[in-house]
């Protein structure tokens, strides 16, 4: 299935899943290694972690949505074109910090990086809200990464160039390939207003598009996907009483919806402290990423004696939590 020509590059935005999902069957029809072999004649299908039936086309092929592999920073005072509010990653490797907006990300989806000697891969899958860094040393080994143009409970299913393994993005898995049980390490990063990183940061360097005409950059191709009700190439199970598409805060294998986050601010838990402030848009709501509804800011930490340290995180949809952690534990009150 090939998506029109107006959003090559890009999966399909809101208005257009309905239409698409009636092509479902037909997709997963194809979810078979024998006609994936041509485009991945390197991956071992032999060796794999999930059903693969389970695996959907999104539309792009492989790379179709190319990752940044050659990533391009400027200083926060050469910074034109992000709204205070618009949402970034922020990441601190070794005493530098980076911030990768998503105006960029949801283009590219993928950014390989080092940052003082230490290879990151900052990651984020749209149609999860799932914004994640990882550590790209495996068994000694530093792999790049890719898009394989697949989904996987609607998350983005990356490959590595070594060995062209398949990865799954919300969990840092190796689920197809060579490095099948393999686990990325996630590293803490937050998901931030561009002005609360550069207020934590005045020294931090921002992502910018190596070719600031590829993509209309600022610009959400999902327009009202956080209105849609439903995800997008989605086959698993919802909860009762749970919106879907519902944000919620997730900590290893607990999850607090953002409601509940907005109402309290704070949350204490074991020794986790989560808050929640206002000022960040969505970047899946309005056509303009810096105009998108107000989801506030996140950030989860863990007490340490006095002092309180960032751990890792994600604000995601509720049914990405149910379909990866389905024997997690959701708290709406």
């Amino acid at each position: 299935m090939r998506l029109p020509s107006s959003i090559v590059g890009a999966r399909a935005p809101a208005l257009l899943i309905a239409a698409i999902a009636f092509a479902i069957p037909s997709v997963s029809a194809l979810a078979n290694p024998e006609h994936w072999k041509p485009e991945w004649p390197r991956t071992d299908f032999t060796k794999h972690s999930i059903d693969y039936g389970d695996v959907l086309s999104g539309g792009p092929p492989k790379d179709g949505i190319p990752s940044i592999d050659d990533p391009k920073f400027i200083k926060l005072s050469e910074v034109e074109d992000l709204a205070p509010t618009e949402p970034v990653i922020g990441l601190e490797v070794n005493g530098v910090a980076r911030a990768y907006p998503l105006r960029v990300l949801t283009w590219h989806e993928i950014v390989n990086d080092v940052i003082c000697g230490v290879p990151v891969a900052a990651t984020y899958c749209p149609l999860c809200n799932a914004a994640i860094v990882f550590d790209r040393r495996v068994d000694g080994r530093i792999l790049e990464f890719g898009t394989t143009g697949k989904l996987r409970n609607s998350d983005l299913i990356m490959y590595d160039r070594q060995t062209d393994s398949w990865w799954q993005q919300f969990l840092g898995d190796g689920i197809v390939g060579e490095m099948t049980g393999k686990r990325l390490e996630i590293l803490p990063s937050r998901l931030e207003s561009f002005e609360k990183f550069a207020a934590r940061h005045p020294e931090g360097e921002v992502l910018v598009p190596n070719d600031p005409g590829m993509r209309p950059y600022g610009a959400n191709p999902y327009a009202g996907y956080d209105d849609s009700g439903f995800p997008f190439l989605y086959k698993g199970e919802v909860l009762e009483g749970i919106a879907p598409l519902g944000r919620v805060v997730v900590v290893g294998d607990t999850a607090w919806t953002l409601d509940l986050m907005r109402e309290k601010g704070r949350i204490e838990k074991d020794g986790i402290v989560i808050t929640w402030e206002p000022g960040q848009n969505s970047a899946l709501n309005t056509r303009e990423i810096a105009k998108g509804r107000d989801v506030g800011n996140v950030i989860a930490q863990r007490r340490d004696g006095q002092d309180l340290k960032d751990i890792v995180y994600d604000v995601t949809f509720a049914f990405v939590f149910l379909a990866f952690k389905p024997e997690g534990t959701f708290i709406d009150k």
